[in-house]
């Protein structure tokens, strides 16, 4: 085994269990839950494989549902999110940059940062609230969870990019 997939998976692991056992029941307001291990899939380098960024996004989103028990909703966004990363990241880095270059507010700065991962974070709270709620019935709900778990998350993933300069 490689070093790379030791630490994707500690990673991966670590992310799992801090949403699971910490994170998972903080529901601020009644609207507002923090999702970091959307951080996870984001962070996968340039020119990964995209099949691996799917297997991993899809495990992830799998173990959640699993955990929580909501039949198939993380695993699918979180499956979107991961078909979207790759080229989603190409757009924030020049062409002659590393192809391990990891998305992060030292790699790429902070304003590249922000236009990358507040929409990733964003969709896949849209569409986690939405394949969760299955209806705009309560449509006020929906935009208090959708915005509320939106905000919660990057004020963890910035506060996560800040400590580990």
């Amino acid at each position: 085994m490689s070093i790379v997939f030791l630490k994707r998976l500690s990673w991966f692991a670590a992310f799992l269990l801090a949403q699971v056992l910490v994170l998972g029941h903080i529901h601020l307001f009644h609207y507002a839950t923090p999702l970091l291990y959307v951080y996870f899939v984001a962070q996968f380098p340039r020119n990964h494989a995209k099949w691996e960024v799917l297997v991993w996004s899809f495990m992830m989103g799998l173990l959640v549902d699993i955990f929580y028990n909501t039949p198939g909703v993380a695993a699918a966004s979180l499956t979107l999110i991961g078909a979207v990363q790759p080229y989603y990241f190409e757009l924030f880095v020049p062409r002659d940059s590393a192809d391990n270059l990891v998305p992060s507010l030292r790699n790429i700065g902070p304003s590249k940062f922000s236009y990358y991962i507040v929409p990733m974070v964003f969709l896949y709270c849209v569409l986690f609230f939405t394949l969760e709620m299955f209806s705009f019935f309560d449509w006020q709900q929906w935009v208090l969870c959708v915005v509320g778990s939106t905000l919660i998350t990057l004020l963890l993933i910035f506060t996560f990019e800040i400590a580990k300069r």
